[in-house]
């Protein structure tokens, strides 16, 4: 996707059915995580299904949330955000009823990165269990200013849902995007590219939120900064694009900190990126990205944080509109000299499955002078498996922390890396001494699509353990990877650590029960 301009200035707002058959594990640690508006946005294709009948409405909204009457499609009724949420509100659960954004609503008022702007003021919103949170039209989108904070933490039975009304009504299906604008976390930890001349990482250096429209600024100098929690989470059915090059993802972090937790997460059908991280120091476990229009993981802006445990599938094609990349990265590569913006982005993840389906393209593209470490890896796809431009990328001087990309333990089951472009970036990468236990042309042998079979249970896994504190500099605090002896995302049959807090689709089940075309009551 485009990257928010770093020139200083702020934005404006099936594979083939044998690919997908062939997608067909193991560890210590078994389980590394316990008034009515007909709704925009494209409904897609496919079979609709049903709203869940209702017991009847609740007979009234919880304090600081606003009547809207009761819709008469699900039989519950609607209690609205307000558009500012001023210092703290609690969503619990209620039997008939749902909570509603309309527009943009900030959560806060942005405190600046050094916590003295004028007129800031923090602000905290609470999530029950099993709550139901949706996005009244595609323009509306939630914002968690610096120095405020969401609590959503759902469990594994009750997951908490971000969706939209299509959804909530019955008419999503499993080619539905675009219907609500979704998540913008915004913290006060170090980014890289700024709206002004000040350093990088600085309490100063700040930068304007994509496809936000009015201010919605993060970036400081905090690395530990705490924007909450997001765990057992749905975010469903988002991507809203507010004007060209300034899209919504179904969750976006600007300079979110490593005092933030982010687990057992699933974006499904985002019409953008899953989730796209504009630096910060946050880490993420336990995520599932489904359906992504453009990339399932998107890093930029000197991100510098532990991701495991990722499980991202594309939509086939015969869905239309399928994905592009599975990991895009960089800084600004648009902007002369963005390249070696410091803090460098330092992104580190392991224990990944990556389903693309998307042919003509690359499965993992690193450019823009970024770090970055894969491990423990398996990479499902018809088209070519790693893209490395620029030659910043694969440095080993200036403010470079790790020299050339670290590939560790990865199966790539794809066509050969991408030298169409006659630079030898890919094989400087992945032919590094340092880069051992790793296979172009493997065969996947997945089962249940995402699942590992007999030839990933073989591979020779890499001490993940061993990222937690190489190459982190202070300020930045060690990692928090869990120690496995398998590649991929799931060591086996056994381990279910995806199950009942996700949703199920057509092209993606993880057996949960739940469909992702359907919202309970």
């Amino acid at each position: 996707m485009n990257m928010v301009q770093a020139s200083r200035k702020l934005l404006l707002v099936t594979v083939a059915a044998s690919v997908l058959a062939a997608c067909g594990g193991a560890d210590d640690v078994a389980s590394p995580g316990e008034g009515t508006i007909i709704g925009g946005g494209n409904t897609g294709g496919g079979t609709t299904t049903p709203p869940p009948v209702s017991t009847g409405p609740a007979a009234s909204c919880p304090t600081g949330t606003t009547d809207r009457g009761v819709n008469p499609v699900v039989n519950r009724r609607n209690c609205g955000l307000p558009a500012r949420i001023a210092t703290s509100l609690s969503l619990p659960k209620v039997a008939g009823l749902f909570y509603s954004i309309d527009g943009r609503v900030d959560v806060g008022t942005d405190v600046g990165g050094d916590g003295a702007a004028t007129g800031g003021q923090a602000a905290t919103l609470s999530i029950d269990p099993g709550v139901v949170v949706i996005g009244q039209s595609q323009a509306s989108f939630l914002v968690v200013n610096r120095g405020s904070q969401i609590n959503a933490v759902g469990s594994a039975t009750a997951p908490i849902i971000f969706t939209s009304l299509d959804n909530l009504e019955g008419r999503a299906t499993d080619t539905s995007s675009n219907q609500w604008g979704g998540i913008q976390l915004l913290g006060r930890a170090p980014i890289s590219n700024c709206l002004s001349a000040v350093p990088g990482g600085s309490a100063q250096c700040q930068q304007q939120a994509e496809g936000t429209g009015s201010p919605a600024l993060y970036g400081g100098n905090l690395p530990n900064d705490n924007s909450g929690q997001l765990r057992y989470v749905q975010i469903r059915f988002t991507g809203f694009s507010a004007s060209p090059n300034a899209e919504l993802q179904g969750l976006t972090t600007g300079g979110v900190g490593a005092g933030t937790r982010i687990e057992n997460v699933h974006i499904h059908n985002s019409g953008d990126d899953g989730v796209e991280i504009f630096g910060g120091s946050h880490n993420m476990r336990n995520i599932v990205l489904t359906g992504a229009d453009d990339d399932a993981l998107d890093t930029d802006f000197g991100y510098k944080g532990f991701i495991q445990f990722v499980i991202a599938i594309q939509r086939p094609q015969s869905l239309g509109v399928n994905g592009d990349t599975m990991i895009e990265a960089d800084s600004n590569p648009e902007v002369t000299g963005a390249d070696d913006f410091t803090p460098r982005q330092f992104t580190r993840l392991s224990n990944f499955t990556f389903i693309q389906t998307r042919t003509g393209t690359r499965a993992i593209h690193l450019r823009g002078g970024t770090d970055y470490a894969l491990v423990n890896g398996v990479v499902v796809s018809p088209s070519a498996c790693l893209d490395v431009d620029q030659a910043t990328t694969v440095q080993t001087t200036g403010p470079d922390e790790a020299g050339v990309p670290i590939i560790r333990s990865v199966l790539f089951a794809c066509t050969p890396r991408d030298d169409a472009d006659t630079d030898t970036f890919e094989a400087t990468a992945f032919d590094a001494p340092t880069n051992t236990n790793n296979l172009f042309g493997s065969t996947s042998t997945l089962t249940n699509l995402f699942i590992n079979g007999a030839n990933e249970t073989a591979a020779t896994p890499y001490s993940a353990t061993l990222l937690n504190t190489s190459f982190v500099t202070a300020p930045y605090v060690a990692g928090n990877f869990t120690q496995t002896n398998y590649v991929g995302a799931v060591r086996d049959g056994n381990d279910i650590w995806y199950r009942g807090w996700t949703c199920d689709s057509g092209y993606a089940s993880f057996s949960s029960g739940n469909s992702c075309n359907t919202v309970p009551a």
